[in-house]
């Protein structure tokens, strides 16, 4: 599950071991690099480019031009204090955002560009993950090491399970009914099973915690980001086991897996730039340079488009066959966590600022 980031710019929402917060960065400003050997490019430079209809990408040692989508269509729902988290649950058409400063789970219809109610969980969710065939919501939350189930058809708080300090991120791996979570103060991975609700194992990583989980169930891996190594740690779901690891961007944060492709897109809080990793290879095989820093990504599977909150104000679309940069859209705000129907592709972002959920089709 993409999660939102870490360690960010002014007005982006960070985690800082369970901790939702809206936040000044406090990275020294990094330089853009290419990836391989070459020139740097300039921030200045980057930032010339037009938001409304350019983007850049470095390909080896090529700038790359890339026209935006037209016409978008973009709308805003009111939602609770301080969105953080976000997950879609695309079978239903509804999206789940946690609302960090008021303890609640807004229930989102878009089709009715409206927040049908409000789920009382008693404590800040961290992440959100849904497992689409039992219709089920898991919710992290790191103060209470704990993870919250609920029911999406009565949303009803059905089960809490003690999942260790500091459980922060959550994955579902939908073939097996198993919950993946992974802790920011333990570096730990709890395993639970959706059928029981019970911890079934803890495995200990190398120390150092973890900021965000993607799920790749089809070859049977989760991906956990640590911020602390700047990595990506790998985890085989059979085995229960950690099998490897890819050094990325500083900070990384959320996490994407393109399936078809078997590649894994890294959003980095530290730098400004998008990790792109070969799952077969195990290694990161590009970097996009962004105009800021990002904390969140989501994949389309069907066309293998990423998007991220690295824009300036707004939002970036990546073509993942090609590599690089499909477009800005500027919406105005500091975004927050970003996620995507895979039926509809309609993209959804949070404005902890303004307290809202941004609606965006045709991007």
């Amino acid at each position: 599950m993409v999660r939102h980031g870490v360690r960010v710019q002014y007005g982006y929402s960070r985690n800082i071991g369970g901790r939702w917060e809206i936040a000044v960065g406090y990275f020294r400003q990094p330089h853009l690099e290419q990836s391989g050997s070459g020139s740097e490019l300039s921030r200045r430079k980057l930032l010339g480019l037009s938001a409304a209809g350019l983007g850049a990408v470095l390909l080896g040692t090529n700038l790359t031009i890339a026209e935006a989508a037209q016409n978008p269509e973009i709308s805003t729902i009111k939602v609770g204090r301080r969105p953080g988290p976000l997950v879609v649950n695309s079978t239903a058409g509804i999206v789940y955002v946690g609302n960090t400063a008021a303890g609640t789970i807004s229930v989102v219809d878009p089709s009715r560009n409206l927040a049908m109610s409000a789920i009382t969980i008693g404590g800040k969710a961290d992440d959100l993950a849904i497992n689409k065939i039992t219709n089920r919501l898991y919710v992290a939350n790191s103060l209470a090491g704990t993870v919250i189930v609920i029911d999406g058809g009565t949303l009803a708080v059905i089960n809490t399970i003690a999942a260790g300090l500091g459980a922060s991120v959550v994955a579902v791996d939908e073939i097996t009914n198993k919950i993946y979570v992974g802790s920011f103060s333990t570096g730990t991975v709890t395993v639970l099973d959706g059928i029981s609700n019970t911890v079934l194992k803890t495995v200990q990583g190398d120390g150092n915690g973890f900021t965000g989980v993607t799920m790749d169930s089809d070859r049977k891996l989760a991906y956990f980001s640590s911020a602390y190594s700047d990595s990506v740690e790998i985890f085989d779901t059979a085995a229960n086991t950690f099998v490897g690891s890819v050094k990325v961007g500083s900070a990384p944060a959320g996490l994407a897996v393109h399936r078809a492709s078997n590649t894994i897109y890294v959003s980095n809080a530290g730098i400004h730039h998008l990790s792109i990793v070969d799952g077969k290879t195990r290694t990161q095989r590009a970097k996009i340079v962004l105009r800021s820093e990002a904390s969140s990504v989501a994949v389309h599977e069907a066309t293998n488009t990423v998007y991220t909150n690295g824009g300036s104000n707004g939002i970036v679309k990546v073509d993942g066959g090609r590599s690089e940069l499909a477009g800005e859209l500027s919406l105005g705000i500091n975004p927050g966590a970003i996620a995507v129907n895979q039926k509809t592709k309609t993209v959804y972002v949070t404005d902890p600022l303004h307290d809202t959920l941004a609606v965006i089709r045709n991007f």
